[in-house]
């Protein structure tokens, strides 16, 4: 018989079209929950909500402002149990998963719990992004937790004691990311202490395009720029011009050898990780506020043009 665990309140953001809103609500549909626990998706897709079908998993639309955090705020705000459990809408969770999150019971100076997040298996013929995602490991919680001082887990899943939650004041909501390795500093900072959940694991759905994968680099590259604001030292530049040309060299070596080994795996590693690195640091002359401040992207420009 299954031990005792706290209450936990489910909080999903999403962000998206009615179908694929649908087809989360199924999944989560799935979860064992027991008495206290709850499942909440919050809607921040802009516009009115739609019709919404009768169904186990509510629904809240709040469109107020354009960010993970403020979604996943409006959502905590209604609930009351001991614990948040916060997974992202393109994750597979297995229905047991709260069950694992608290197996063993955390510590009592345990505000975080970092579930496991696996990269979604795909073949060697998938889409190059896809692909590349899969063998690079992108989505596991050591990619940001290597990060020593300034390493912090992804929200994609991870657990988070309400207590420890509003005692810090939750997500900043005007940043669209880097909310999550935001608030885990803010939690570390207050005494709170994190604890690894790899067996509480989900299956992370890969981007399908290069253009998808272009564009959640941009964002991470904003949000690194924002936290070296806040927090020096976190996400420290490189130069972009000596970044391009290692990226040059090291894609043309790379394929020299990938061509000769007749490995498509190396030939994406190969053009992909040096296309990553640096469409993190254009990213980081994008603006992360929300709402954007007028001229904010190219005064932005400016100071990366200065060396800044």
């Amino acid at each position: 018989m299954p031990g005792q665990r706290p209450s936990v309140n489910v909080v999903v953001p999403f962000r998206g079209s009615a179908g694929a809103l649908e087809k989360l609500r199924e999944r989560l549909g799935a979860l064992r929950l027991r008495e206290g626990d709850s499942v909440l998706v919050v809607d921040n897709t802009p516009g009115d909500p739609p019709a919404q079908k009768a169904g186990p998993v509510p629904v809240l639309h709040a469109a107020g402002q354009a960010t993970p955090g403020y979604a996943r705020n409006r959502g905590a705000a209604l609930g009351h149990a001991d614990w948040l459990l916060f997974v992202d809408a393109d994750v597979l969770a297995p229905p047991d998963l709260l069950d694992r999150c608290f197996d063993p019971p955390p510590a009592e100076d345990t505000g975080l719990l970092a579930g496991g997040i696996e990269d979604q298996p795909v073949p060697p013929d998938a889409p190059a992004a896809a692909r590349y995602t899969h063998i690079r490991g992108f989505m596991s919680q050591d990619d940001t937790l290597r990060a020593g001082r300034w390493g912090f887990p992804k929200t994609a899943n991870a657990a988070i004691r309400r207590a420890a939650f509003e005692g810090v004041g939750g997500f900043r909501e005007h940043i669209r990311a880097a909310e999550d390795a935001d608030l885990s500093f803010r939690l570390r900072e207050a005494g709170w202490k994190m604890e690894r959940r790899e067996e509480a694991a989900v299956v992370h759905l890969s981007r399908q395009t290069a253009y998808g994968f272009v564009v959640q680099k941009l964002c991470h590259g904003a949000g690194g720029a924002w936290l070296e604001r806040e927090y020096p030292g976190a996400s420290p530049p490189r130069r972009l011009v000596g970044l391009v040309w290692w990226g040059l060299r090291t894609a043309a070596r790379r394929l020299a050898g990938a061509t000769r080994s007749r490995s498509r795996d190396e030939a994406l590693w190969a053009l992909f990780e040096p296309l990553e690195l640096v469409v993190h640091e254009l990213g980081r002359s994008l603006p992360n506020e929300r709402p954007l401040r007028p001229g904010a992207f190219l005064r932005s420009l400016r100071e990366r043009g200065r060396g800044r």
